[in-house]
């Protein structure tokens, strides 16, 4: 257990006698220190440091304790999603279950000749503590209030399936196309912890070939930790800038940020210059 390691420590035999009663004299005189209280104590007593060990397994037996507590909370805490099919499968047997949604989300973009769009079920009372959005739509007597209907534009059905669900669980199984559009609906409906999560994971996935692409993505979504780290990946290769299908798209797209690009360069350049002059002006 952590705390309680100990290393021995051997004084030597200065009586100058046999080899024989040297080694017995050498187990008497050999010592162990405690690494929590630094105290020694000889190998022939309890074998450890009894203190520490009695307080290291307290504070064990506390924080194990404290765990349990903490993973009952969130149990208690955590809302069954209505596409949990497993509980959905159960939910005629209880009464926790999707009989009780009432709401639900449709992908706009998916109606069509085909027929209507196959809507989500949910609790407005989930969507409500979740985002600042929801709750302003939910909470006035708005059209989505009253028919108990929200309509969301440009977003596919397993998108908006999985934005749902992780308003229920806080989990989502993303890949890069699912965490941009994940990030896009995060940042609509103000759902934080959602758009930091889709962040982390594209930042997981950058490399030059999406560099671009990436860096045009996080600034109009305004994600600024994508942002950071795709133009620092794009002003440390420069020179394959102008090479790149996607640069010349983003020149004729949004020229602005090309010069933002460019503007990043020149100052990072600036900057070490100045780093490396310092030390010669000492």
């Amino acid at each position: 257990m952590r705390g309680r390691r100990c290393h021995s420590t051997r004084h030597p035999d200065m009586s100058g006698s046999g080899s024989g009663s040297g080694l017995e004299s050498e187990a008497e005189s050999e010592t162990m220190r405690c690494i929590s209280c630094r105290e020694e104590y000889g190998t022939r007593d309890a074998g450890t440091c009894k203190e520490c060990y009695e307080e290291a397994s307290e504070t064990e037996e506390e924080l194990k304790r404290e765990i349990e507590d903490l993973k009952a909370k969130v149990a208690f805490l955590r809302f069954w999603s209505p596409l949990d099919h497993h509980h959905h499968h159960h939910s005629s047997r209880s009464h926790c279950g999707p009989c009780y949604t009432d709401v639900v989300l449709v992908a706009a973009s998916e109606s069509g000749p085909a027929g209507p769009a196959v809507p989500v079920p949910a609790h407005k009372a989930v969507l409500v503590s979740r985002s600042p959005v929801f709750k302003a739509m939910l909470d006035n007597e708005m059209e989505e209030s009253r028919s108990g209907t929200i309509k969301i534009s440009d977003v596919s059905y397993d998108a908006l399936r999985a934005f749902v669900n992780y308003l229920y669980t806080a989990e989502a199984c993303l890949d890069e196309q699912l965490a941009c559009d994940l990030l896009e609906l995060a940042e609509k409906y103000q759902v934080k912890h959602l758009k930091a999560y889709c962040e982390k994971f594209l930042v997981s996935k950058l490399n030059w070939d999406n560099s671009v692409v990436n860096y045009a993505f996080a600034h109009q979504h305004n994600a600024k930790q994508l942002l950071e780290a795709a133009l620092s990946l794009i002003t440390d290769n420069m020179d394959k800038l102008t090479k790149c299908e996607e640069y010349r798209e983003l020149v004729e797209k949004d020229p602005r940020l090309v010069v933002e690009i460019y503007e990043a360069y020149l100052s990072k350049q600036v900057n070490t210059a100045a780093l490396k002059d310092s030390p010669m002006k000492q």
